[in-house]
């Protein structure tokens, strides 16, 4: 639900077109600076809308056609988001260190969701479906960077000498951080660890003489 409600309040902010609203400070030196915001964060709150869908099992073995047409939605959304970043980090006003974690970050998502397409077009499904978790999981860092600004604009009013320019570096490399650490939990221990198990043959009982 938390990725859901990010989604549709930051599809309004950018569909009305206004930089006033913009979350995100702008760089008055480029003018395209929002445009290339909007353009990434229009399909990435397609995105988040998306994948919860795609990780249900009911739906994808009840409806494997719709699970199949939202797939190329949140692929084609995830590219113009992915693009769109990278320009957008290039412009931003709040660091390099910002600028770089956004850069990893847009790798990181295009090679999860490239790898993700090519094993589903291998018919390998559990790494497909490993792909996609970590793809996911990068996704939904957007929602965990406005949980910890949250708590660093609280913590402003603590510390006043606190930047919004710090705040968002520190933010962003956290929420980086912890969505790929939850991702991997997943994947050893939701995905992994049973089809270990699986294919462990039943161990035989001892004969003693």
């Amino acid at each position: 639900m938390s990725a859901v409600g990010v989604a549709l309040f930051s599809a309004a902010t950018y569909l009305t077109g206004d930089p006033s609203l913009s979350r995100i400070p702008l760089n008055r030196a480029i003018a395209l600076h929002h445009l290339t915001i909007v353009l990434h964060a229009l399909p990435a709150s397609l995105v988040l809308l998306i994948g919860p869908f795609q990780f249900a099992t009911a739906l994808r073995a009840r409806q494997p056609k719709l699970h199949r047409v939202l797939g190329r939605i949140y692929v084609v959304s995830m590219i113009f988001a992915a693009v769109a970043a990278v320009v957008a980090a290039t412009f931003s006003v709040d660091g390099i260190s910002t600028q770089i974690a956004f850069y990893l970050l847009s790798r990181a998502w295009l090679y999860t969701l490239y790898r993700g397409y090519t094993f589903i077009r291998q018919g390998q499904i559990q790494l497909h479906r490993i792909s996609m978790i970590r793809n996911y999981a990068l996704s939904f860092a957007a929602v965990v960077l406005r949980g910890f600004l949250g708590i660093g604009a609280a913590m402003q009013g603590i510390f006043p000498t606190l930047t919004f320019a710090d705040l968002y570096a520190t933010s962003a490399w956290g929420s980086i951080t912890v969505c790929v650490v939850v991702a991997e939990y997943f994947v050893l221990n939701r995905t992994v660890a049973p089809l270990v198990r699986k294919r462990q043959p039943a161990e035989r009982p001892e004969v003693h003489s």
